[in-house]
């Protein structure tokens, strides 16, 4: 008879031969999935008897974290800016380093109204409709060149009910103009910046499971910030800001870039981690 409290705590160990950071938590988090209730109600069941299909089933999940396949995957959902998100292998795993992204937008922009915004690169749509969800009759455009990023993005507007505040775009930023007639007030994007040489460097679960594309630039990391911020020169009315997330190490580049073409304001943001993680500055 295999119980709650002894598949958690085989499975646990078993994580941790495979290299897994938190294994306790994940198997915690498998089998809580696996039993359809919340994490913390396994405490309560842990002399519970596994059913043969439960053991199964989580077995299954077991082995693929074990393959270091992402949590997040596994369970097709994740959480950013206290909003479920779901999530597949088309697309980055929205990271809580882009909750200050988010989070600085709003504070800035609390208060206006009707803002126009670019989202480049949007990924799972986590940081479009956090921004709909948070910002006052905000009308966003959400741009991705991956198909499947597109729909899984809408299909988690449709989650949160803000698909009328936002279009989603296919768009490639390198091979496609963009919006000849419209100017925007902000245009935010967590681009590809990890470089070719460090790619392979990564953690398994990045390496190996999520999208190439949305990762790395093939270059030096810098080739979105350098696209994206000439593109905000066109397409941002005067006085727009543009926001970006940063790599570790690149903020004194990507602010030269920005000074480059004109931005003024630009202010720099530390993670939790005294990291420079955020960038933004004013168009003149």
């Amino acid at each position: 008879m295999l119980t709650v409290l002894n598949a958690v705590t085989l499975s646990a160990e078993y994580l941790e031969k495979k290299g897994v950071e938190s294994p306790r938590l994940n198997a915690e988090l498998l089998l809580a999935d696996v039993l359809k209730c919340k994490r913390m109600d396994l405490y309560l069941r842990f002399d519970q008897p596994l059913k043969e299909n439960e053991i199964d089933r989580y077995r299954e999940l077991i082995r693929r974290r074990g393959a270091r396949e992402p949590l997040q995957y596994i369970l097709g959902y994740t959480e950013f800016y206290g909003l479920k998100f779901d999530v597949d292998e088309s697309v980055l795993i929205p990271r809580p380093e882009t909750e200050l992204l988010v989070e600085k937008i709003i504070e800035m922009h609390k208060d206006a109204e009707s803002l126009k915004i670019l989202d480049i690169g949007t990924g799972s749509g986590n940081i479009a409709v956090a921004l709909a969800l948070n910002l006052k009759d905000a009308r966003i455009v959400a741009i991705d060149k991956s198909e499947d990023a597109i729909k899984l993005a809408q299909h988690n507007a449709t989650l949160h009910d803000v698909s009328d505040s936002i279009e989603f775009i296919k768009k490639d930023i390198f091979e496609e103009y963009l919006f000849p007639d419209i100017r925007f007030d902000i245009i935010v994007s967590n681009p590809p910046y990890v470089s070719y040489d460090e790619f392979n460097k990564l953690q398994e679960e990045i390496a190996r499971y999520e999208p190439e594309i949305a990762v790395t630039d093939y270059k030096d990391g810098y080739s979105f910030y350098k696209r994206i911020t000439g593109l905000a020169v066109q397409f941002l009315s005067p006085g727009g800001r543009l926001f970006f997330e940063l790599g570790q190490g690149q903020s004194a580049e990507v602010h030269s870039i920005m000074k480059k073409y004109d931005f003024n304001n630009i202010e720099i943001v530390k993670d939790y981690q005294k990291i420079d993680r955020i960038i933004y500055g004013q168009k003149q």
